[in-house]
């Protein structure tokens, strides 16, 4: 039996979403971006799914593209051009659905996270690394510069530390990649998975329609010139009040009592 390319558990309102291919250091292959987009598509229509954690079995949180499936598409009489495409086009949206999950998603990142893998990483809301932790967007080392995986670092860190790094080949350690913001919290491996579980049931104790709306306005506001995220972020702050439960919220706070969100 061929075992599943992604496992996952509930913990209460908590998904543990687990890339399963350690033998491969869960390279992000064609199949594999099919199970997690499959996965994603099944989260976002469940209700009783508040936050989502991505974690990765064995050494290696995600090292990238898988490079033989890539090197077998060359022998196409395009040279591989097609499979290309539809390769860096399923990743997109891949990691466009994390970004359009109305969730928030955690990376819990034990080992290496390098090129696509560090673009899944960068892509989540947020990341808790271990202290053994390394992040790279390392493809100019074979000649291949990490183009897609710096839109997602781009908007994580500094551009020109992004562009550094995919200039460079060089690693980020779990500490330096806190600093730059890629990474929220760093903690001893031991505790990785109690910390980020901690994070995860604190978020999962949030209204769920605020952290949606909030996780949408959030990112429209990104980039906008000052006025225009302001009209956004006011339009969100609207909305979000209009909400029942955010007025239950509202009351339970002056009144001094827990809310009553069920």
């Amino acid at each position: 039996m061929i075992p599943s390319l992604i496992l996952t558990a509930h913990q209460g309102s908590v998904a543990v979403v687990t890339l399963n291919n350690p033998a491969k250091l869960n390279a992000l292959s064609t199949p594999m971006l099919q199970a997690l987009a499959t996965e994603l598509d099944g989260i976002a229509a469940d209700p009783q799914v508040r936050v989502v954690v991505i974690r990765a079995a064995g050494k290696a949180f995600c090292a990238g593209h898988d490079l033989q499936e890539i090197q077998a598409a060359r022998q196409a009489p395009d040279g591989g051009a097609a499979a290309f495409a539809t390769l860096f086009n399923l990743c997109a949206r891949v990691m466009q659905q994390i970004a359009a999950l109305p969730k928030p998603v955690i990376a819990e990142v034990q080992g290496i996270a390098t090129a696509a893998g560090c673009q899944l990483a960068a892509t989540c809301d947020m990341v808790v690394a271990s202290d053994h932790a390394r992040f790279g967007v390392n493809g100019v080392n074979i000649g291949l510069f990490c183009s897609t995986p710096i839109v997602a670092l781009s908007r994580k860190i500094p551009q020109s530390a992004a562009f550094e790094l995919a200039a460079t080949g060089e690693f980020l350690s779990a500490a330096r990649a806190q600093t730059l913001g890629l990474v929220n919290r760093v903690t001893a491996a031991e505790a990785l998975s109690g910390e980020t579980m901690e994070l995860a049931q604190s978020l999962a104790q949030k209204l769920p329609a605020a952290l949606s709306i909030g996780k949408a306005a959030f990112a429209a506001q990104t980039g906008l010139p000052l006025d225009q995220a302001y009209a956004a972020a006011g339009s969100a702050m609207v909305d979000n009040l209009l909400n029942t439960s955010t007025s239950e919220g509202i009351s339970a706070f002056l009144e001094k009592r827990p809310p009553n969100w069920a």
